[in-house]
């Protein structure tokens, strides 16, 4: 408990930052709970194996340490048929080590199971954590991004705030670059939407604004005059579905638009409505200070256009900066969380698989001893018993990876719908082939991990001493 605190209340410190509220302490009851409900599930796993152990009979108890079960009769008959296969020795040794005893192989695969379903999601909640913030800001633009106000605080002391610069010349001074390939700009402002209270952000877009940098979540961007697009939100709030229209209103003034498209957009709460300039243009609507998005000619270097480009921007009163949006700090706080909730539940996994590997190897000390005796060394030893997990840990990652898919796959789309947006399939699709190619390792690496230690026990283990073991 004094770890967890100790590793809690830092992380959920920087989050109460990040979202700008109060430090929040972990309360009283749950420091109480939970070791609570830990004992209780102890308890509840080792009831099993503590009323088999008791219902054994005393004979059968004492004839237990060298009589041979039938797990072990049944692990000599899978030895003798993979024996006829062209492997080493100590390979197909450990091929057959799992079919002695299926009980305890079957608690070492559910412990890489559950580890490997861990890692899956885990790498599967990050990569969709990074691409929903990419993807989920629409104005993050494109190579440079040019600012027709300066930021504050960049004027001279004690001087006014200065004006916006004209988007004309921002936009004269943008062309006049030879390393410029496109931009456009864009400009916000609040209008009133029928049906909806208090209206809704309004972003015009000017120039060649590219469909593709946006992810749409159905239909597409924007193409023509009359033409719109809006967030989830906007349109659940105003009841419009992709293919229906909104009216627009601003001083007696009125112009309908036709939605088609569902933009992936969680700024300004999701209600965001987003079109072209000419389509508005019949409400005179007053938009804020502009922002232009710049695309570069290939092979051009953003450091030294930026620089240019400030050059001339400086006495129009705009500024430029190169790349997108960074990382935010609630994005980096929520990854800091997944990477040390997966490293403790990977952790105990291994321990899972230690423990099982444990109590096997040390069942088996008297036959590794006779292997010793008739010519096994060390490393051969060595070889067995991390190849009787790692198959283990092949079949077990056969059955996790795709788990951690599924449930990833269940997941993110329900933590959207809980937050009032709907995620793409884009940004949920993250496991590509070189991604699950990765992944697959997952399980043998956890397996062999945990069975590091009792495999170099079992390989250091003298024939005399494994001989005489019962």
């Amino acid at each position: 408990m004094a770890l967890g605190n100790g590793l809690a209340v830092p992380l959920m410190a920087e989050v109460a930052e990040s979202y700008g509220t109060g430090a929040v302490l972990i309360p009283l009851w749950v420091d109480l709970a939970v070791p609570a409900g830990a004992l209780a599930l102890v308890a509840a796993t080792a009831s099993v194996p503590a009323l088999r152990a008791a219902r054994l009979r005393t004979a059968q108890v004492i004839g237990m340490g060298r009589a041979a079960g039938g797990g072990r009769g049944r692990g000599r008959r899978v030895r003798n048929l993979l024996g006829r296969l062209p492997l080493p020795r100590a390979v197909s040794l450990g091929l057959a080590s799992p079919f002695a005893r299926l009980a305890r192989s079957a608690t070492t695969a559910a412990a890489v199971t559950f580890g490997a379903l861990v890692v899956t999601f885990a790498v599967g909640l990050g990569s969709t954590l990074i691409a929903v913030q990419q993807d989920g800001d629409p104005d993050r633009g494109g190579d440079v991004t040019v600012r027709s106000l300066a930021r504050p605080g960049e004027g001279p002391a004690g001087t006014a705030p200065p004006a916006p610069a004209d988007p004309a010349a921002v936009a004269e001074a943008i062309g006049a670059r030879p390393e410029t390939a496109s931009s456009y700009r864009t400009a916000r402002t609040q209008v009133s939407v029928a049906g909806l209270k208090g209206g809704a952000p309004l972003v015009a877009y000017e120039g060649d604004a590219p469909g593709a940098d946006h992810t749409m979540v159905s239909g597409r961007w924007f193409g023509a005059r009359g033409e719109a697009v809006a967030a989830t939100r906007f349109l659940q709030a105003t009841g419009v579905h992709v293919g229906g229209t909104v009216v627009l209103s601003e001083q007696g003034r009125t112009v309908r638009l036709l939605i088609v498209g569902e933009v992936f957009d969680l700024g300004d709460q999701g209600m965001t409505l987003r079109t072209d300039t000419a389509s508005v243009a019949a409400l005179g609507s007053r938009y804020l200070p502009s922002n232009f998005s710049v695309r570069l000619a290939p092979g051009a270097d953003a450091g030294n256009y930026v620089e240019a480009l400030n050059a001339a921007l400086k006495p129009l009163g705009a500024q430029a900066e190169a790349g997108g949006p960074g990382k935010s700090s609630v994005i980096r706080a929520m990854q800091a969380l997944i990477a040390m909730l997966t490293v403790m539940l990977v952790s105990v996994a291994c321990l899972g698989v230690l423990n099982t590997v444990v109590l096997d190897t040390r069942d088996r000390v008297r036959d590794l001893g006779v292997f010793k005796a008739l010519g096994m060394t060390p490393r051969q030893t060595l070889v067995q018993v991390l190849t009787s997990v790692g198959v283990i840990g092949l079949a077990a990652e056969a059955v996790g990876v795709p788990l951690g898919v599924a449930l990833h796959g269940w997941v993110m789309p329900e933590m959207g719908r809980a937050v009032g947006t709907t995620i793409p399939p884009a940004d949920v699709d993250v496991f590509g082939p070189v991604l699950l190619g990765a992944l697959a390792l997952a399980g043998v690496v956890i397996a062999v991990a945990g069975a590091l230690l009792p495999a170099g026990w079992a390989a250091r283990t003298r024939t005399a001493q494994a001989l005489r073991a019962e």
